[in-house]
């Protein structure tokens, strides 16, 4: 699909994802980009940098109301399917969070088949793999979710249903669609409600609070940490693509422990604070002292690498918070 002149829908468009989505969308030519969203988790200030370009329209919509999707998905080309409750949110909230991932995706594939709209690309997440084990983790490794925890493990679940919707739309209806398994997911505009990305942004508070950043157990937990300009282009590219049916990792291929981004941390804010090793606890997904995912079949059928590195990422990031506060 070409993107320029083309006309899209976002939901969950007032998101980290959503609002780096609209960013490459427009920076690639689209004619028209529908931001859509409830506002229950995302926020205006996440897309307050569009709120004057004339081809941006910001829709307050929810997904479990198909009947403002019927409305918002009119002449729209492509849909991004984002919105959706994270592992945190749906832990504390399990009958709404369901209701969103599960009864909400449906409400977006059939409204996306009534409308005609040609392709979806759905969120999903690495979390469908659960507990990893040793070795590539690639797309088609089977899920470990019987000792997630039970918050985690509905998310999983949740995601694997989106996937299938994705693939049974594409068989049944001929409607393109493709689902993104993203690692963890962190940058600019970055929110607390990432079980994982919870790491940077508490411990970057503490330090300049002046108190000692927290490592969890010895500090050798590690995640994929990938951007999330490159998590945008990913679902953009995937949109361009002749691609459907298929579900692809987007992450960053190297393992980062939880002792190294502390580190980090620490050298790009200039502190002299020591770290300070704690006990786990908490919601987590996907933890453990191994991650080795796969981005191989990405590369190969849609073109997709990651550009930004820990570093990198992390730099952007902070500077993005000393800018903003």
């Amino acid at each position: 699909m070409q993107i320029a002149g083309a006309r899209f829908v976002v939901t969950g468009g007032a998101s980290l994802i959503g609002s780096h989505v609209a960013d490459a969308l427009l920076a690639q030519g689209a004619h028209e980009v529908v931001l859509l969203d409830n506002f229950a988790l995302g926020t205006p200030e996440a897309v307050a940098h569009l709120k004057d370009d004339p081809r941006v329209k910001l829709v307050r919509g929810d997904i479990l109301r198909v009947s403002e999707l019927y409305d918002a998905f009119a002449g729209a080309d492509g849909v991004f399917a984002i919105a959706g409750f994270l592992t945190l949110p749906l832990t504390q909230n399990p009958p709404l969070g369901l209701a969103v991932n599960v009864e909400g995706q449906v409400n977006v594939f059939e409204a996306c088949r009534y409308r005609g709209v040609k392709k979806v690309v759905f969120s999903s997440s690495i979390a469908v793999y659960g507990e990893p084990g040793a070795g590539l983790i690639d797309e088609m490794a089977p899920a470990n979710l019987a000792t997630f925890q039970p918050g985690a493990m509905l998310y999983s679940c949740t995601k694997l249903i989106g996937e299938a919707l994705c693939k049974l739309y594409h068989a049944k209806h001929g409607l393109h669609a493709i689902a993104l398994r993203y690692s963890t997911v962190y940058g600019e505009r970055q929110h607390y409600r990432g079980v994982n990305a919870l790491y940077i942004v508490e411990n970057y508070d503490r330090i300049m609070r002046g108190e000692r950043p927290t490592v969890p157990g010895d500090g050798s937990e590690v995640h994929d940490y990938v951007h999330v300009a490159d998590a945008a282009r990913a679902n953009v590219t995937a949109m361009a693509s002749d691609v459907s049916g298929e579900v692809f990792n987007v992450a960053s291929g190297v393992a980062t422990t939880v002792k190294r981004l502390v580190e980090l941390l620490l050298e790009i804010t200039g502190s002299k604070l020591v770290p300070e090793y704690a006990g786990g606890g908490g919601v987590k997904s996907t933890s453990g002292s191994h991650l080795d995912l796969g981005i191989d079949k990405i590369g190969r059928m849609l073109g997709w690498h990651p550009q930004i590195g820990i570093e990198e990422g992390l730099r952007r990031l902070i500077a993005w918070r000393r800018a903003n506060t």
